[in-house]
């Protein structure tokens, strides 16, 4: 496991498409993240409002449902103001839709496991400190 000390560190996923939610969710688990996943905002924010020891969030910003990930994004931060957030896209200009947190991370598809695990130690790395 190459993620030695990162297990303290919990991560939502939240991804619609499932083989890339599984993809997701196993790369980070090979680093050593404990991982929780959804498939749309909806099912997410209750996830989110219910544990406050959630270290990173890593979102697709388009997802199905009333909820999509600048939204989720919004309303995780009500509940855990300094959450680090992961947002994959495939738009070129989505950064400019969100409240712009140093916090936040774009990583635009096709993206590889590798920049999302980076990504993630490195969020949650520095919200650590």
């Amino acid at each position: 496991m190459s993620g030695a000390g990162s297990k303290q560190f919990k991560v939502l996923v939240v991804e619609d498409e499932f083989l890339v939610r599984l993809t997701l969710v196993e790369a980070l688990s090979d680093e050593g993240f404990q991982v929780l996943e959804a498939e749309t905002g909806d099912a997410a924010l209750p996830i989110l409002q219910g544990y406050q020891e959630i270290s990173l969030l890593l979102t697709d910003i388009q997802l199905p449902g009333t909820i999509n990930g600048r939204t989720l994004a919004l309303k995780a931060r009500e509940h855990l103001p300094n959450l680090p957030i992961i947002f994959m896209t495939g738009g070129p200009n989505a950064n400019e839709e969100t409240d712009g947190s140093a916090q936040d991370v774009f990583i635009s598809k096709p993206y590889t496991l590798a920049s999302i695990c980076k990504a993630a130690k490195r969020l949650t790395s520095v919200a650590a400190e």
